[in-house]
């Protein structure tokens, strides 16, 4: 089973880039698509809706910022939309397509601009209910492969300039802490688990041109931590600031 993530920075933008020529060519089980920034009502191409996928969009309230969208190849039992989180759910950060015992979900964490302790605030208080959330359905036995711009860069393995980069929204001590706290609590990072590459980034803030930061993550429940078979970042195309995280698993639906 392949599952590919990509960050969009706009979906009609990436697009244009020629994001779904390239798509059309990967053989992909689930296509999980973050920040779409617009509605589904906007999108009157076919190009958005490939014959081969049944597509599912989450939409922030206003239509223009945003947004994510789940591609599946196989119908789902059910589609879920938010995770209850009261405003967060109105701006369009998760959806999620359900088969048996196994979850695929597709997540778009908040920005916080460094220095703004408000966004910062709103970005910490977002990851604490999630990892509530996180813990609650761990015990429900059911296996989980959430795909996204978690925009937090573990560790200095996955930060150019770990250094430079220390005191910058995404790489913050309570924000690598989460994520290990998250590693310990039964989840694991899916690229890592075949990888240890330490300069395969995902997003550049400036169109590559400054520092490449692994932002964009497929976290998996434990129970699937054997099932990765091979995962990749691929930079020969520049669709958006991040790049698409591609990741095999033996797992059959």
């Amino acid at each position: 089973m392949r599952i590919i993530s990509f960050s969009a920075d706009g979906l009609r933008e990436a697009a244009k880039r020629g994001f779904y020529d390239w798509l059309s060519r990967q053989d992909a089980d689930f296509i999980c698509i973050q920040d779409i920034r617009c509605s589904e009502y906007d999108l009157q191409d076919d190009v958005f809706f490939p014959s081969d996928y049944n597509a599912y969009f989450f939409d922030d309230v206003n239509g223009k910022d945003n947004g994510v969208a789940i591609y599946c190849r196989a119908l789902p039992k059910a589609i879920m939309t938010g995770l209850g989180f009261a405003d967060f759910d109105m701006q369009g950060r998760y959806i999620q397509a359900d088969y048996g015992e196994l979850s695929i979900g597709c997540l778009l964490a908040p920005v916080a601009n460094d220095g703004v302790a408000e966004e910062q605030a709103n970005k910490n208080e977002f990851f604490s209910l999630l990892g509530a959330h996180l813990e609650k359905v761990r015990n429900k036995r059911r296996k989980f492969v959430i795909c996204g711009n978690w925009r937090i860069a573990h560790t200095a393995a996955d930060m150019q300039d770990s250094a430079e980069n220390s005191n910058r929204s995404g790489f913050l001590p309570g924000e690598r802490q989460w994520i290990d706290e998250l590693l310990d609590n039964g989840y694991r990072d899916a690229f890592r688990q075949v990888s240890t590459d330490s300069d395969a980034f995902s997003y550049w803030p400036k169109e590559r041109g400054e520092d490449g930061w692994r932002i964009d993550l497929q976290i998996i429940s434990e129970d699937l931590q054997y099932s990765v078979e091979h995962a990749a970042i691929y930079t020969g195309d520049s669709f958006s600031r991040h790049a698409p995280v591609i990741i095999d698993y033996d797992i059959d639906l």
